[in-house]
């Protein structure tokens, strides 16, 4: 391959990546904001910029999670361009058909997912590395499950505290706590999320030898890419996904202030301290699960199980229709990229 051919695929490759990254902003969109919304506490637009300024600067608080994306999946020996092109494509797939159904479903696991596929595609089941994708998938399936006990906790304890007030003499507080457990939910949604796309378009630099894989095997991140992936999450989240805000606010359980302020303080704790540890974990589990714990401290009847079961569903087909597509994608592409 020319080196004039090379330069365009990893073009294409890093438009893709954005892409997919702006397309993950505004599926994501409600995971920061839909409670603080559908409780009334800020207008949508308002919201929805916030929330895209916070992604923006959380995508700057680390890059560990970057590193494991990039390396953990498939062994780095056999990924190529055109597997990490396929990859994003199955993804982009699975997003978008979930956003148009308003299902929350997870940006990470569909990227997970086209790894999978398009590396399986590419050289069998051996290019996978199990100890990394036991690593993640385990963070992918524990994170929402903590979420969920830590959100039924801290209601629990909340409403411990709070037991002797009356609801309309607490709703004003909570009404400004929950502006701020907003703005963290976002900022922890964008250290989490944009790192994955860091860790794609990274990996492809080194696919196409424009970079070289340090010994001590961490994978250097350049500020070009986080720059570059932190901005297309701030647009995608300023682009707003009202389908899945609709579904997170109000199908699943019917929220107030103090509600809101649990799950999202829930959800953004998780998030947080599974970036900080380089765990790649669904945004969208997690605070779908805090939802789900705050709901349940109330009652099992307050959780609405239809749309919920509708959720579970969706978790599950995830890894394996995003898997598919990839590797459906990926014989025409191998075909046009030579790889």
């Amino acid at each position: 391959m020319s080196a004039e051919m090379l330069l365009g695929l990893v073009v294409a490759v890093v438009v893709v990546a954005l892409i997919f990254d702006f397309i993950n902003g505004f599926h994501d969109t409600a995971n920061a904001i839909a409670t603080v919304v559908s409780t009334g506490v800020l207008p949508l637009r308002t919201a929805i910029y916030l929330a895209a300024a916070l992604n923006f600067v959380g995508a700057f608080t680390g890059t560990a999670v970057a590193s494991t994306i990039g390396k953990g999946i498939i062994t780095p020996t056999t990924i190529t361009l055109v597997v990490i092109f396929s990859a994003l494509v199955g993804a982009i797939f699975w997003n978008l058909f979930t956003w148009y159904y308003g299902i929350p479903s997870s940006s990470s696991h569909a990227m997970v997912g086209g790894l999978i596929g398009a590396g399986m595609a590419h050289s069998g089941a051996s290019s996978i590395q199990s100890a990394g994708l036991t690593k993640i998938v385990t963070s992918l399936i524990v994170s929402p499950l903590v979420g969920m006990l830590v959100a039924f906790t801290f209601m629990i304890l909340l409403y411990w505290i709070f037991r002797r007030a009356a609801p309309v003499g607490t709703a004003p507080l909570f009404r400004r706590l929950q502006m701020l457990s907003a703005g963290f939910m976002a900022l922890s949604h964008g250290s989490n999320d944009a790192q994955k796309t860091m860790g794609v378009i990274t990996m492809s630099l080194v696919a196409a030898g424009y970079m070289v894989m340090p010994e001590s095997g961490k994978l250097p991140v350049p500020l070009w890419v986080v720059v570059a992936s932190a901005a297309a999450m701030g647009l995608g989240t300023a682009a707003g996904g009202v389908r899945i805000i609709k579904t997170l606010g109000t199908k699943i359980i019917d929220l107030k202030p103090m509600h809101g302020f649990a799950a999202e303080t829930a959800a953004a704790s998780v998030i947080f301290t599974a970036s900080h540890y380089g765990l790649p974990v669904s945004t969208t589990h997690c605070i779908s699960g805090s939802i789900l714990g705050v709901g349940a401290s109330q009652s099992v009847s307050a959780v609405r199980w239809g749309i919920t079961t509708r959720i579970l569903w969706a978790w599950v087909l995830t890894i394996p229709v995003s898997a598919l597509s990839a590797f459906l994608v990926y014989w025409p592409a191998s075909l046009i990229g030579g790889q």
